[in-house]
């Protein structure tokens, strides 16, 4: 099974889509290596994020707790602080590290209220290649702001010869947000139909396979179902600053324990668990990101494969794209049919006059209600 560990709801950033940075944590109760080694080996991957990971002091002890406990451990980063990157890249090259980017130049900074942050995120990857790392790369949420320029990011990922990991904008309440929904729907999915087409000319098995979950952004993007169901809680999990363990990081009220308060095996094995999980089969939140998603298409025998109707997916529209032949996209999308949405509020920038910031008790209750929200 995968695993994120929320470090931290401190963050350098002020992006547009995410208010995490208006309530940080206080350092002194973010979850502390203790803790963390009380999880389990034999994770298939687990990814350290935030916040922003790299503000922990600690995180090269993080990363030397969870290193061994995991096939994969990645650190999803804003890249703003390349130095402290490198010096785990330097002790682990093998670690995964993705760098949030939105846009090309000044449309990233507006989106994320990073002054300079393109460029500190590019000269971050190449620094951290040239440190040795072997498994590099960017991301990004598409969002009608930026999807015009992520075919130019694909390239320059291309480019640099690392990873491309894409997201669309959803509802979480994580970022104490709830209207992260794309104005266009139609423009913005059929942009993504272009970097599909893309993935699939690349020389790269995973790049052929993101292809496929791109096709999932688009339907999700359009408001359809989601491709595969859910297996957050089973196959995925969360566990926030403070230890507590959720099934995923959407819905607050699918807690599951408190790995401080509790060991591994009682969490995940308990009868709150199984609640939990039973809520998950008939959740209505129509969600499709890399967590979630990745997890849903794994052959449910032999998880470093497909489910053989995704792998049948990617060879019939590998082989197409090989021969010069255009992907028939209304084969697998109904562009008629779009969610309205009733009500969309312009997202605004920070990058020039941030809001406060608001820290976050250690005592519960942690997460500001903002009212309802459907991810569709």
């Amino acid at each position: 099974m995968d695993l994120s560990v929320i470090t931290t709801y401190r963050c350098n950033s002020r992006c547009s889509m995410c208010n995490i940075w208006k309530h940080p944590t206080h350092p002194d109760y973010e979850i502390d290596i203790e803790t963390l080694r009380k999880l389990p080996d034999g994770f298939d991957y687990v990814n350290v994020t935030g916040g922003e990971p790299t503000l922990r002091q600690d995180l090269l002890e993080i990363c030397g707790t969870l290193y061994p406990k995991a096939k994969t451990l990645e650190i999803s980063t804003n890249g703003l602080r390349g130095s402290v990157l490198e010096k785990v890249v330097r002790k682990y090259p093998d670690i995964k590290i993705r760098i949030s980017v939105d846009g090309v130049g000044e449309t990233n900074d507006t989106v994320r209220g990073e002054r300079g942050g393109f460029e500190k995120k590019v000269e971050a990857m190449k620094r951290l290649i040239a440190a040795g790392g072997t498994d590099l790369g960017f991301a990004t949420t598409f969002q009608d702001e930026n999807i015009d320029e992520v075919a130019d990011l694909y390239r320059m990922a291309e480019g640099l010869k690392v990873e491309f990991a894409t997201s669309a904008l959803h509802n979480a309440f994580q970022f104490h947000k709830n209207d992260n929904y794309i104005y266009d729907r139609v423009r913005v999915a059929k942009r993504v139909e272009g970097l599909v087409t893309d993935m699939l000319r690349s020389s790269s098995v995973k790049t052929w396979f993101r292809a496929y979950m791109n096709l999932g952004l688009i339907a999700k993007i359009l408001g359809q179902d989601r491709l595969h169901p859910c297996t957050q809680g089973t196959d995925s999990v969360f566990i926030d600053p403070w230890g507590d363990v959720y099934a995923c990081n959407v819905r607050n009220d699918l807690l599951m324990g408190n790995l401080r308060l509790q060991t591994w095996e009682e969490i995940y094995h308990g009868l709150v668990a199984e609640n939990v999980r039973a809520q998950v089969a008939n959740c209505p939140q129509n969600c499709w990101m890399v967590s979630s998603a990745k997890t849903a298409i794994r052959n449910k025998h032999v998880a470093k494969l497909p489910k053989l109707a995704v792998l049948q997916w990617v060879l019939w529209n590998k082989l197409r794209v090989t021969l010069g032949r255009p992907i028939d996209f209304d084969r697998y999308i109904d562009y008629s049919d779009v969610r309205r949405d009733k009500r969309v509020v312009q997202r605004r920038s920070y990058l020039t006059k941030p809001d406060k910031k608001q820290l976050q008790p250690a005592e519960s209750r942690r997460y500001v209600q903002v009212g309802e929200f459907f991810n569709r």
